[in-house]
């Protein structure tokens, strides 16, 4: 062999070393960082690409998309661009050191890398369908690339009768507790809104709650007697229907409070999706895909949505709410509700996300 000549190793390690740089999320950790490799192009890919880069913790990369088109490769599509075809999926995770691969792929059934896969499998990697890699990192769900087929055969969505019981027990218990100790309160605030403006001290309005059943959901009165004369509308920022303790009350959600009536009656739960009003759910529910899974579980006064995104004061924002709605019901817990319900106690000291 001619001693000016390089070996294999030798050239494979120049491959490597004049790759060009990897697109990271933000400041990566050498020792610690994941990288993930996406397969596929389309809107779930890029949704799960947008929802890594959002994160912005430092331990994972983006290395790049995988598409069947030769001619689509270095297109750029959210940071990252699309770096290789299906067929260098094993190269490609081995030039880059890739350690998790999210399957992000429309129709598998044609073009499915299946051989490869799992032998990457076989040597440690981690191979993820990409409606679970979004689901874990953004604590919704996808449901606008989701086949009904996945909600079928999914893990979750289980209904253990022992924590049903325990959940509907901690409601009740919870509820008398609550009604007892805030009769001072419920008081104080009864006579500020008989004060402030003209009507009733409580409000009850037509919701629809578990398995699509209407009941009246009970309120402190925060808005003026006439604020839907002219028909049900979304609330929105800074909405001038608010009477003034209305505003106050609103901010530090007490006009929830006799909501712990609905808990006694069974019509609600302390922990669960947000009811919304007939007219609005008729409008959803033909708009929205899986929205009448959300009234599989019992309403609540607070919720995993409340608590990951704004207020919802729009056809679009009830799309985004769903998501973690869903989130909830398929992964319900008593551990889940208790993050809830900390992170609730925390906003209403606070005094965020009212309207």
């Amino acid at each position: 062999m001619n001693s000016s000549s390089k070996s294999e190793q030798e050239i494979g390690l120049e491959t490597v070393v004049n790759q060009p740089p990897l697109v990271s999320v933000s400041v990566s950790f050498p020792k610690f960082t994941r990288r993930v490799l996406i397969l596929g192009v389309g809107p779930l890919a890029r949704d799960l690409c947008q929802t890594l880069l959002s994160k912005r913790t430092g331990f994972t990369e983006v290395v790049g998309f995988l598409d069947k088109d030769a001619s689509r490769v270095g297109e750029r599509l959210v940071n990252p661009s699309i770096i290789g075809t299906y067929d260098q999926l094993f190269e490609i995770a081995e030039r880059y050191q890739v350690h998790t691969v999210a399957v992000c792929l429309e129709d598998r059934r044609a073009v499915l890398p299946v051989q490869t896969l799992l032998d990457m499998k076989a040597m440690g990697r981690d191979v993820v369908d990409g409606h679970y890699l979004y689901e874990e990192e953004s604590g919704r769900l996808s449901i606008d690339h989701l086949k009904p087929s996945a909600l079928i055969f999914s893990t979750g969505f289980r209904r253990r009768l022992v924590t049903m019981l325990l959940k509907r027990c901690l409601d009740v218990l919870v509820a008398i507790v609550g009604i007892v100790a805030l009769v001072p309160l419920v008081l104080l605030l009864s006579i500020l809104i008989k004060v402030d403006s003209s009507g009733p001290v409580f409000y009850r309005q037509m919701r629809v709650g578990l398995r699509g059943r209407p009941y009246m959901i009970w309120k402190f009165r925060s808005m003026r007697q006439d604020a839907e004369q002219s028909g049900a509308r979304w609330a929105t920022s800074e909405d001038p229907r608010v009477s003034r303790v209305g505003r106050w009350i609103r901010k530090w959600r007490l006009d929830e409070l006799p909501q712990l009536i609905n808990v006694m009656r069974g019509e609600m739960s302390l922990v669960g999706p947000r009811p919304e009003r007939p007219v609005f759910v008729q409008e959803l529910r033909n708009t929205i895909p899986y929205y009448d899974l959300r009234h599989t579980v019992r309403p609540g006064i607070t919720g995993w949505a409340q608590t990951r995104f704004r207020y919802g004061a729009s056809k679009e924002d009830s799309h985004v709410k769903l998501q973690y709605d869903l989130f909830y019901v398929k992964n319900l817990s008593l551990a889940l509700d208790l993050r809830i319900v900390i992170h609730t106690v925390k906003v209403m000291l606070m005094g965020e996300g009212a309207r």
